[in-house]
């Protein structure tokens, strides 16, 4: 299955790249596409614990089953001031 993932913020610095598509088995859970995107992105996996992950319009806990075609996003730790 093809899932599109959008960094936001400095997660674009990051990656170098406000976009991807990854291709994923069946059954794939966030926190393994997250594995997955740190493993692709090394520079990740500084925020691996603080990273937001929504899919569609919905923050997802790493356990979530992603289906085919949906749209993943990562955002940085949200900030008040």
């Amino acid at each position: 299955m093809e899932i599109s993932v959008h960094f936001y913020s400095y997660l674009k610095e990051l990656t170098g790249c406000a976009r991807t598509v990854e291709t994923l088995a069946a059954d794939t859970t966030v926190g393994v596409l997250h594995d997955q995107l740190m493993e692709k992105f090394p520079k990740l996996t500084a925020m691996k614990k603080s990273t937001l992950i929504s899919v569609g319009v919905e923050y997802q806990p790493r356990d979530y089953v992603l289906h085919d075609g949906e749209e993943v996003s990562l955002f940085p730790p949200v900030q008040g001031g």
